[in-house]
């Protein structure tokens, strides 16, 4: 008799990506959060300022990956600034925290290389 039970040899996972590629959850979540945060440092080291479109939906961006969807009220007319990115975070209310840090992520890039 033949036993048909597939026997796998269970090797050490070398490092976190790996595990990552294992099908961890919360791993893949860490990795973006490292990136999202290297992110930030780097985009402060922009050699030319970033138009106001871009400044504004880095700010979005940001803010509903680190605080979620925008709560309060419109500022007055007077504040425009203040208006423009409540405006623009507004636009992301229902994004996901991982696919916001995601589009952060890209714009950073998108931003670098230009």
């Amino acid at each position: 008799m033949t036993h048909c039970a597939a026997t796998k040899k269970i090797r050490p996972i070398d490092d976190v990506r790996s595990l990552a590629r294992l099908g961890s959850n919360s791993l893949p979540s860490m990795d973006l959060t490292a990136r999202f945060d290297d992110a930030q440092t780097r985009v402060k080291g922009l050699s030319k300022a970033p138009s106001n479109d871009d400044l504004l939906e880095l700010y979005a961006l940001y803010k509903q990956a680190t605080v979620g969807d925008v709560s309060g009220s419109r500022p007055g007319m007077l504040d425009l600034k203040g208006r423009a990115k409540f405006d623009a975070w507004t636009k992301k209310k229902g994004v996901a925290k991982d696919a916001a840090m995601t589009s952060y992520v890209a714009l950073v890039d998108r931003l670098l290389a230009s």
